[in-house]
Parts: C-alpha cells; sequence; structure tokens
C-alpha cells in the first residue's frame, strides 16, 4: 500500500516535469522552423510531440537501444544508433536549434563530455532543455539524514535494485544495469554551474515534484523540488 503511493506520488511529478519540459521547449524554440535533437529519444512518441510544440522541421534523436531507435524512425525520427558516453562524432557541430534530454544526464558515465557535445552540437543562439532529478530534493535530504541512500542513488548496482533505501520504488525488483544505473545526480546549483562552466549562459531552472506533497509545490521551490528542469542557451 506505501509502496503504490510514493508510486503515484512519483507519477504525479513526473508528469508535471513533462509539461515544464514541454514549456521550456517551447520557450527555447519560440521562433518555430528550427530542427530538434532529443538525447535518448527511446521510441520517439515524446520527441514527436515536442518537435510538434514548436513547430520544428525536423525531428533528430540518438538512441543506443536500437529496437527503440527503430520505433523512433517508424514514429518519423531521424535516429542516430550511438551512446552517449562517447563523442556524438555523427552528429555536426552547429547545426540543432533545440536539443532535448530527459532523465539522461543521471546515466552518463562523463557528464563534462554529455554538455561539451550539447554546446559544440547546438546552434549559436540555441538552446538545451535538460531534466534529472534533484539530489536536494526534501525526500533525498530526508533519506541522506536517516544514513540512507538518495532516493535518486538507489539504482547504483546491477546486483540490486533499491539498494541502500527501504523506501525506493525499486527495492524488491529487477535491477538496471548498465547505461540504466544513475552515475551522478545534481543539485540545483550545481546543474547551473555545470551548464555555466561549459560556455551555456543565461540558464534557468524549473522545478516539478515535492513529495510526498501536491507536486505543484516544486515550481514554487525549485531548489528542493523532485525534477529540476534546466534550460540554457548557448
Amino acid at each position: 500500500m506505501l509502496k503504490s503511493f510514493f508510486t503515484s506520488v512519483y507519477d504525479n511529478a513526473a508528469n508535471m516535469n513533462r509539461r515544464n519540459i514541454v514549456d521550456l521547449v517551447r520557450k527555447a524554440g519560440a521562433d518555430g522552423g528550427g530542427i530538434l535533437l532529443d538525447l535518448g529519444c527511446d521510441d520517439g512518441i515524446w520527441t514527436m510531440k515536442l518537435a510538434g510544440e514548436i513547430g520544428a522541421k525536423e525531428a533528430h534523436g540518438v538512441e543506443v537501444v536500437e529496437e527503440q531507435a527503430r520505433k523512433a524512425r517508424a514514429n518519423g525520427v531521424r535516429v542516430i544508433s550511438a551512446d552517449l558516453n562517447r563523442p556524438l562524432s555523427d552528429l555536426p557541430s552547429g547545426h540543432y536549434d533545440v536539443i532535448h534530454a530527459n532523465q539522461v544526464i543521471e546515466h552518463v558515465s562523463s557528464v563534462d563530455l554529455f554538455v561539451s557535445e550539447v554546446f559544440r552540437v547546438l546552434k549559436p543562439g540555441g538552446a538545451a532543455v535538460v531534466s534529472t532529478e534533484n539530489g536536494s530534493s526534501w525526500h533525498n535530504v530526508f533519506a541522506a539524514a536517516m544514513g540512507w541512500q538518495i532516493f535518486s542513488l538507489t539504482n547504483v548496482s546491477s546486483l540490486k535494485a533499491g539498494l541502500g533505501n527501504p523506501f525506493a520504488i525499486q527495492r524488491g525488483g529487477t535491477p538496471y544495469t548498465g547505461t540504466w544505473t544513475h552515475k551522478t545526480i545534481f543539485n540545483y546549483r550545481g546543474l547551473i554551474e555545470m551548464f555555466e562552466t561549459h560556455g551555456f549562459r543565461h540558464v534557468e531552472i524549473a522545478g516539478a515534484g515535492y513529495f510526498p506533497l501536491p507536486a505543484v509545490l516544486g515550481r514554487l521551490d525549485r531548489r528542493h523540488s523532485a525534477f529540476i528542469t534546466a534550460l540554457a542557451r548557448k
């Protein structure tokens, strides 16, 4: 029963986070007619929704799982099968108007490489919208105070799901492996400074989720929201 409650709270926060992403992508691509790149595009359904929101003339994606890449191509996305842990040598520099990545940056082995590649392939004046979990959310702060693994870093082992936290949603389930495990969790200020360090300007943050309280409170207190989404301009 308690696990079902936490799952419901998480889903509400994730849905609000997607609404934040749509708002920021609209803001990033306000002129319309540009090229959207989705890093970790999965089956492409969300990619195409975002492309439609800004009237993008082309929707491109990068996906490491070939089965999902095939689905994305069938849904209209121009997909490159590539690993985001390596340089994106098949992508041209200064080519994309808007770059999006949702719940991806926490999975890559080098955030410096990831952010530098985002900067490289963006057009001057283009913008990146990158969303991730927030290490300083109140539920993560509580877990740390209890001496538990924070919620956002419980899927770090390929042998045990929900490691180190008795209330982790994944606990007791099938462990994540490879690229699905979490490597780096950012806090509010850390995410801003990561993009600024790589040359981005005018970084702003939107928040969503406020476990276990209503998700909308995360928009008011972004520093402690469950999810944080950066809009960073080149």
